[in-house]
């Protein structure tokens, strides 16, 4: 049986570089992506040096031409794809303004990056999955987004991972019965360079979860938003 095949985007670094590593240490081809090439494949000569099936893919996940390269890339180069990480994302307002002097702009772009990107990398590897009965799709969002327990500032980050959750939830449902779980996950305050060196939690720590969700058995939850392997509130 041929080796499942992962997707994670974001790769080059931090959490995602880490998902990667788990996943190939588990067995998966591993596909990594990110938005600078030199940066991807520093990160994926790290990771075929310590022995790991493992290869690269230029993503910039705001850009719909390269979405479907990758596509093609997945459907005639592999013949499929089983896991993806929707990891890619980024924080533009973590010392920004608050609410009521934002721009517009800074939050369209934030919304691209973390909403609309994962959106429309999931409607076009769905249709691959759905050929092998197949998939699981996880996003990673956070807390911060949660409306329960919603607070101020960091506006454009806290909007986009609300909507990248609303997004899980309405996916999960149109794709329910064809074996494609899709699930949200918060990998807590993670020592990177979005979380900074005064995060408590390891980047092995904060990949836990996306891991857990990746490789979820049939009839696993779908549509749930988790942290620490349990389900969390909206």
């Amino acid at each position: 049986m041929k080796k499942k095949i992962a997707v994670v985007t974001g790769a080059n670094r931090g959490i995602g570089f880490e998902i990667s590593r788990q996943l190939a240490k588990s067995g998966f081809h591993v596909v990594l992506t990110s938005r600078h090439t030199e940066n991807g494949k520093r990160a994926l000569r790290k990771l075929e040096s310590e022995g790991l099936d493992v290869s690269y893919f230029h993503l910039d996940v705001t850009k719909e031409d390269q979405i479907h390269d990758l596509r093609h890339h997945l459907e005639h180069g592999h013949g499929r794809v089983d896991v993806l990480i929707n990891n890619a994302g980024i924080f533009p307002d973590a010392k920004g303004p608050g609410v009521m002097k934002i721009k517009i702009s800074m939050m369209e772009e934030t919304l691209k990056a973390n909403a609309f990107g994962p959106l429309l990398i999931s409607r076009a590897l769905i249709p691959l999955m759905k050929k092998h009965h197949y998939g699981r799709i996880v996003n990673l969002s956070s807390t911060l987004g949660q409306l329960d327990g919603m607070g101020g500032e960091y506006t454009a980050y806290r909007v986009s991972k609300t909507a990248l959750n609303a997004i899980t939830k309405i996916l999960a449902a149109e794709v329910k019965g064809t074996n494609i779980l899709i699930n949200s996950m918060c990998p807590g305050w993670v020592k990177t360079d979005m979380g900074g060196p005064n995060a408590v939690r390891t980047t092995e720590e904060g990949a836990d979860t996306a891991v857990y969700l990746a490789t979820l058995p049939d009839e696993g939850p779908t549509g749930q938003f988790f942290q620490d392997r349990r389900t969390i509130p909206w």
